[in-house]
Formats: C-alpha cells, structure tokens, sequence
C-alpha cells in the first residue's frame, strides 16, 4: 500500500458519504408512497439508491486520478476489465434497501478502497442515525456521532469468558436464519450462554468493529459491495473477516462478484477457528 491512504483522503470520503446520506434522506423524508423497482436480479431499487449513487460516483472519480469506481448501481464493466484494476472503489450507495423500505433506519452507505484484492479503507455511513464508521488498516478504525469522534476497538473474548457474560452474535434480520440458530447451539454448547442480535446491512459488522458483538456469521449469500467497506473498518479496528476455510476475505479475484459465505470475528486471537469448522 503506498501513501494514497491516509487522514486526509479518508476525511474526504467521509464527506463525500455524508452528502450521499442526505440525499437518501431527502427520499426517506418526503411525504407520499415511496415507491420502489425491482432489478434483473429481483432485488429492489428506489429513487434513493440512485440519489447516492449521483452523488458517490463523480466525486470518488476526481479523488484519486484514474481509479475506476465498481457500483452497484452502476454499469458492470466484464471480469476482463475489472481484472486489470489493481486499485479501484467499490461502492453500495444504499445497503439495506429492504430496510430503507420498511422505515427501520438500519441502512447505510458503503465506500471502500480496494488494493490488490484487500479492502484498504472503508466508509459506513448511517443516514438516519447520523452515525459514521470509518477506517483504514494504516489509520485505525474511527466511529463519529453527536456526540463527537472517537477511536473503536474489537473487543477480547478472554474477560467475557471469564466473567460468565454472554458472547454476543449479530446475524441478518432477513437471511440463514436456519443455519445461524444451528451454529449458534455449537456456540452455546462450547462457551456457555449467547446473546443474538438481528440487524439489517453493514451494520452488523461495525457492531463487531465497535466491540458491541463477539462474532457475525453469514450463512447466506452477499455481494462484495455489501461488504467491502465494513470490512475495512472491522480489519482496522484489530478484528478479521475469513470464508468457511478461514481464509481471509478478498476481492474482485473472479467473474462473478457474490462473496462466499463468511465469519466476521472481533478477537483474532481467540480460537474461533476450531469452534466454526467442527462439524
């Protein structure tokens, strides 16, 4: 990674997200029926998606000359292009679009900077709750609010354990229900007593980059710009993201742009890998 990365640069980008947010938020704020489309894919796109798309993509093409922007709202350039890209943005201008549908909150907008497969820095911005998480593995991982900016951390499982406190999991509020309430028996079973919260979009793995949850298994599909961004962050606050082989995370290294399924782990150090695999 060279010096493309630092303070200023993710500042940028910050206010580049947050001015993406006010635009959804001036479609989730207006009076009438929102209304809502539905892609090729069957996946729902509003007015909204589109809003912080207009706003994300030009600006992220004239911060770093030459850096190709990949949306999910955007044209979808062939393996063959995007395989020559060493350096580009990946962006998800509403995650959680189900969520902005039902009026919950949990929605945000995702930017990341990926470097050779690795997600060098992310943005996860919170519209509604005004909330932003960011980081970059050469900067830390940050979360600002009303309340300020302060640095955010992954938490370690030794004291939870220790002090017989539950470990938390976060899990999809729409999504491998099925297979969760398993994994999470496997848990309880070994380390004693959970605690699960369900939440909509990249939430849930900034909720592990924060130290408010121990562990987010995905056992149901994503696509890479759902992820990206948040993953940054999670890395920059000490924790990892790996598939079902353990094998870190990476990306635009195939055709197809779903990601496999995958473990998002605050405390690296604790052997969460012979818990998961057990079968």
């Amino acid at each position: 990674m060279d010096k493309v990365v630092n303070r200023e640069l993710l500042d940028k980008v910050i206010a580049i997200s947050v001015e993406a947010g006010e635009a959804i938020l001036g479609v989730y704020n207006a009076s009438g029926e929102l209304e809502v489309d539905t892609k090729s894919d069957d996946s729902p796109v509003t007015a909204a998606d589109l809003a912080a798309h207009r706003v994300l993509a030009p600006a992220l093409e004239k911060l770093l000359d030459g850096v190709p922007v990949l949306s999910e709202e955007g044209e979808m350039p062939s393996y063959d292009t995007r395989s020559q890209w060493d350096r580009y943005w990946i962006i998800d201008p509403l995650d959680g679009t189900k969520e902005f549908i039902r009026r919950n909150g949990e929605f945000t907008v995702n930017v990341a900077l990926i470097e050779n497969g690795e997600p060098v820095l992310g943005v996860v911005h919170v519209p509604v709750l005004d909330i932003t998480y960011a980081g970059a593995k050469t900067l830390g991982a940050i979360k600002r609010d009303d309340s300020g900016e302060k640095a955010i951390a992954v938490r370690a499982m030794r004291p939870r354990l220790d002090d017989k406190q539950p470990i938390e999991i976060v899990a999809s509020r729409s999504h491998g229900a099925g297979a969760v309430d398993t994994l999470l028996e496997r848990i309880e079973g070994s380390l004693g007593k959970t605690g699960l919260k369900n939440m909509g979009s990249s939430l849930k793995l900034c909720l592990v980059a924060e130290g408010a949850a121990d562990l987010y298994p995905r056992l149901a599909p994503t696509c890479e710009w759902d992820t990206a961004a948040a993953q940054a962050v999670v890395e920059a606050a000490g924790g990892v993201v790996v598939d079902e082989q353990f094998s870190l995370l990476r990306y635009n290294q195939k055709e197809e742009l779903l990601n496999p399924f995958f473990y998002v782990i605050g405390d690296r150090d604790f052997d969460w890998k012979s818990l998961l695999l057990a079968s």
